[in-house]
């Protein structure tokens, strides 16, 4: 009698530590899930936002959300996530306002990946523009940069516009209904439109003072360019500016009468380019007559950035000297995922500059292709007899 009741009793004791463990796995299942469910986070794309209290078109607002701002998602809805914030806020939110981790990560890769890349030049933006992780308005985009903020611009890449689809004038002047008791004539046959060329448009890798690092669209990015040498431009496009050295002149009024002298790089003031300029300019400072002038302009090539201005050990002492790269033969490689456009095997080509002469410098001296620009009267010609025809 006695050993059945010890057996009993050990297998109560049995049967309340099975209970127990099953009660602690089903406790650390349930704590893993919920840590699973609290880990996941969405950032915050819009400008502002308000959270909703209920997914409904009558809705109180229960906090404010802005660009950049971590969120923790506590429940999933038809295009709503249900989030907290950081001030313990919670609500809804449409879920075309946040990015998740994996584009989070994305832009942070972005970011990685160009830390150390050197600007190719400095810009200022025209007005509120977002960052997208890749060139193209239908890439993710995170960070909403102000108006007036300035940039380093690292790399150029062309990209081709998606037109919105056409429908023939004479398909729309087609009659839709006949007269009653008349029958419908077909439709003549339509001639197939021509296809129209390829529309491009140009973006900007950028980086801006708190290291964010996005595709900015170029149209809505200006270059700096000094004020001195702005009106200079002559209908080209700026891809860069940059003070190479200065000339005393007694008359000016700068500190220490000290004139800046600079290197610009232009291009044509179009998108699509297999090339990020095709002018390098030097404007040089005359002191007899107190003016900026043309000292060296080579054009038009085939050039590519980055540039590099720094200053060369000669035998007159240090000079500035610049620097810039071409291809060494007709051969360009299009990044598939940028478009940015490089040369498949680069060359340096360096200058030196000492005082106002502008002299070929370093090892690569052999000659700089120029690219085959049609004149404006051979321009006019191709077009007449186009048009004649």
């Amino acid at each position: 009698m006695l050993n059945l009741a010890k057996t009993y009793s050990l297998s109560i004791r049995a049967l309340r530590v099975s209970l127990s463990l099953a009660l602690c796995l089903c406790a650390l299942a349930g704590c893993s899930r919920f840590r699973h469910h609290s880990s996941e986070t969405v950032w915050v794309s819009a400008r502002q936002t308000y959270l909703r209290d209920r997914v409904a078109a009558v809705s109180n607002h229960t906090g404010t959300v802005t660009n950049g701002e971590a969120l923790t998602v506590l429940e999933h809805g038809k295009r709503f996530l249900r989030v907290q914030t950081p001030k313990n806020e919670i609500g809804w939110i449409e879920e075309h306002m946040v990015i998740n981790a994996r584009a989070h990560a994305a832009f942070d890769q972005l970011a990685a990946d160009h830390k150390a890349d050197p600007a190719a030049a400095t810009a200022t933006l025209r007005d509120e523009l977002y960052m997208h992780v890749a060139p193209g308005i239908d890439a993710d985009r995170y960070y909403l940069l102000a108006a007036n903020a300035k940039v380093e611009l690292i790399e150029r890449a062309s990209i081709t516009k998606t037109p919105p689809p056409t429908q023939s004038l004479a398909a729309l002047a087609q009659p839709t209904t006949a007269a009653p008791g008349k029958k419908t004539a077909a439709p003549a046959p339509q001639a197939k439109p021509p296809a129209l060329p390829p529309v491009y448009e140009d973006w900007w890798l950028a980086r801006d003072d708190q290291g964010r690092t996005g595709w900015l669209l170029a149209g809505r990015v200006d270059v700096d360019v000094p004020r001195e040498i702005e009106e200079y431009g002559e209908g080209q496009r700026f891809i860069g500016a940059w003070p190479i050295g200065t000339v005393d002149d007694p008359k000016s009024d700068l500190p220490n009468h000290q004139v800046p002298e600079y290197l610009a790089l232009m291009a044509p003031p179009q998108s699509g380019l297999p090339f990020d300029f095709n002018q390098v300019r030097v404007f040089t400072w005359n002191r007899v007559h107190h003016r900026y002038e043309t000292g060296f302009r080579l054009h038009p090539i085939q050039g590519f950035l980055p540039v590099k201005v720094f200053t060369e050990d000669t035998p007159a002492g240090k000079v500035p000297a610049f620097s810039f790269l071409i291809p060494s033969g007709a051969n360009v490689v299009t990044d598939p995922k940028t478009g940015s456009v490089r040369p498949a095997s680069p060359r340096t080509i360096q200058f030196e500059v000492i005082d106002t002469r502008v002299k070929r410098a370093g090892t690569d001296t052999g000659p700089i292709p120029t690219l085959h620009e049609e004149s404006p009267a051979k321009k006019a010609a191709a077009s007449a007899k186009k048009n004649h025809k």
